[in-house]
């Protein structure tokens, strides 16, 4: 399973990787990104199976990197990681084709939660 996981703090993707490790997502192979701009670039060189995307980033934030993603792949698993879970975030995510918003701060059972709910294994 690759997982391509992006932020635009290099500490959060490593906390997040930890986290999914720590989920039982250890035997994953994560494909790192800072910004949306850069995350299209990695999705389109990878065969990624998740993404786990921040909201708030420079160049292309999280929404606007979904809804590019949606407009290519409109199956793959899109999760938000993000300190922003205010209702209305979470609804505009999810009618933008986000499969789940997870917030900040997480523990490895955040994780496995919202992956089981979307068939993630």
């Amino acid at each position: 399973m690759r997982i391509l996981v992006v932020d635009d703090s290099r500490a959060m993707r490593m906390i997040v990787i930890r986290q999914l490790r720590q989920a039982g997502f250890d035997d994953a192979e994560y494909i790192e990104a800072q910004d949306g701009l850069e995350a299209l670039q990695r999705f389109n060189e990878h065969e990624i199976d998740l993404v786990l995307s921040d909201w708030n980033m420079p160049e292309m934030n999280g929404l606007e990197f979904l809804r590019e993603l949606r407009a290519q792949d409109e199956g793959i698993p899109f999760g938000f990681v993000t300190s922003e879970g205010t209702p209305d975030m979470v609804r505009l995510a999810r009618e933008s084709g986000a499969s789940f918003l997870i917030s900040k701060p997480f523990t490895p059972g955040n994780f496995r939660d919202a992956l089981d709910a979307v068939g993630v294994q």
